[in-house]
């Protein structure tokens, strides 16, 4: 691999990219310091570790309530209205929690509702701004741009929650929700100067929200390798998740007081940062599976470490570490993510890994938190820290690797609709017939190849597929799959990839000389 395509600094080069950056480093900022200040602010009214960890379930669970809808909007309307909107929403909802903070009318309910409100905006505005954010960056270059998005991700981590523990320590929680504000009015004024790139034009049928979701789902499922990169960041996310709602009470542990536990944040942004400069190298060097395998190892022990010992430099260090850790094996699921999604649907892809990730991560706060109410502290991190370790096991029969060019790049269709009058777009189920009359004796040749189009069909679109031998003429078979509505036949059509045209092209050379694809439509009237 080329140093171009490993270098960190090359996305950086590009003024949208490094300003959209920049601001969304700042927003980032803010969300940890509203986060860390809500969490520790829980601790102090109430005392308790469940609703401490909640506050990480309030932050989370909208990601995986909203993430997907929120994918098909991102990749169907403007996407400069969807994140500015939801910027000056969470704006609004940041702005109503320091008046009632800094006024003491401020409980763990309302608390907990507007934190949960400004994570339903996050939800909203992410899976757009995460698709677009690259979008000024070439292709070869997505990796080292998304590590750069994340190491400004993780960096708020380290400053954020650190700066809102003196805020707090010096001012109260008021503050450091008057700060969020601020940062996520940066972020709003980023949108307004670079804007995300505009759809395509299209002429085919706009999709609908449940639509464009059942289309996001039936993709991933169909397509081994986005399932795969779900799987697998679901099971190191719900793991993963035990340390990080814990470290309130890891701090409260330690005697270490509120700016303890934003140091206890910031050791593990600052080694997520580390990490993130030499990325790009390791990944290149080692593969996607090592950095996978050796990120799970090392955050397994650093929870192992956090369990056991009440040494406060020595849980210190282990979170860097674990920073480091976490930062490898997300950015390598993300990347991997967004490599291998087409255009059509990146935005769901995006949704789709926040919904597995922080669904997952919220559900295991929520179910973490419990436990050390019940079981206590070192316990549930050495069982979260076995866990980790049964995840890896996944990469046997759940591999990960990224797409290529041609798998991702999509194609114009093979054939020309010859019809007599097109549908409305509403109209269905659609019955598209394709014929093949191949040349003798190819037959189970012809099968193992054909059986392969099931995959692209059913993901691109098609609810049934199946293939039939003609029994008055056995060189005759029939491909025959359906499609819920013509608009979503044109979009299926739309969506093949240069891979899926290559495949086609193999199940073609099985034809009889002279012989020719005969294509037949079907439109449901009773």
């Amino acid at each position: 691999m080329s140093q171009h395509s490993t270098s960190l600094w090359s996305p950086l080069r590009q003024p949208a990219f490094r300003g959209l950056w920049i601001c969304g480093g700042i927003f980032f900022v803010g969300s940890g310091m509203q986060t860390m200040a809500a969490a520790w602010l829980m601790v102090e009214l109430t005392g308790s570790s469940f609703l401490a960890a909640l506050v990480q379930t309030a932050v989370f669970m909208p990601m995986f309530l909203l993430a997907l809808p929120a994918g098909v909007l991102a990749d169907t309307t403007d996407r400069r209205r969807l994140v500015s909107g939801a910027l000056l929403a969470q704006a609004g909802a940041s702005a109503l929690l320091t008046l009632l903070v800094l006024g003491g009318w401020g409980g763990s309910a309302s608390v907990l509702f507007l934190v949960f409100v400004c994570g339903c905006c996050t939800a909203v505005l992410t899976p757009a701004w995460n698709s677009s954010v690259i979008d000024p960056v070439p292709r070869d270059e997505w990796p080292q741009a998304i590590t750069a998005v994340s190491i400004a991700y993780n960096a708020a981590r380290a400053v954020g929650p650190t700066l809102a523990g003196l805020v707090f320590a010096q001012l109260g929680a008021g503050w450091v929700f008057a700060i969020t504000v601020t940062t996520t009015l940066v972020m709003w004024d980023s949108i307004r100067r670079w804007p995300p790139k505009a759809h395509p034009p299209s002429k085919l049928p706009a999709e609908r929200l449940w639509g464009g979701t059942l289309s996001g789902l039936r993709f991933a499922w169909h397509s081994r390798m986005i399932l795969a990169q779900l799987v697998r960041v679901m099971a190191f996310s719900a793991a993963g998740s035990a340390l990080w709602a814990l470290l309130p009470v890891i701090a409260q542990r330690l005697g270490t007081g509120a700016p303890g536990f934003g140091l206890l944040m910031g050791c593990l942004g600052t080694g997520a940062v580390a990490v993130g400069l030499v990325l790009g190298r390791l990944r290149a060097r080692f593969g996607m599976e090592a950095i996978v395998g050796a990120g799970g190892i090392v955050f397994g022990a650093a929870m192992l470490v956090a369990a056991l010992t009440k040494i406060t430099a020595v849980v210190y260090i282990a979170m860097l570490f674990a920073g480091a850790a976490w930062m490898s094996a997300m950015s390598t699921f993300n990347t991997a993510t967004q490599a291998s999604a087409p255009q059509w649907v990146r935005s769901r892809a995006v949704a789709m890994h926040m919904v597995a990730a922080l669904g997952a991560f919220a559900m295991g706060s929520a179910f973490w938190g419990a436990a050390s109410d019940i079981l206590g502290l070192t316990p549930t991190l050495c069982v979260a820290a076995a866990l980790m370790g049964v995840g890896l096991l996944l990469a046997r029969p759940m591999p990960l690797r990224m797409g290529a060019l041609h798998e991702v790049t999509q194609a114009t269709p093979w054939d020309e609709l010859f019809i007599e009058a097109e549908p409305l777009p509403e109209a269905g189920p659609v019955a598209v017939e394709v014929g093949y009359r191949i040349a003798p004796g190819t037959d189970a040749a012809f099968l193992d190849t054909i059986s392969r189009m099931k995959a692209p069909r059913r993901r691109d679109g098609a609810t049934f597929w199946r293939v039939y031998k003609d029994l008055g003429e056995p060189s005759r078979y029939v491909e025959r799959f359906i499609v819920e509505s013509w608009a979503d036949y044109l979009h299926q059509r739309a969506r093949a990839t240069m891979a899926d045209q290559a495949l086609e092209t193999e199940v073609r050379a099985f034809l009889a000389p002279g012989e020719v694809v005969r294509m037949s439509h079907y439109i449901a009237e009773r």
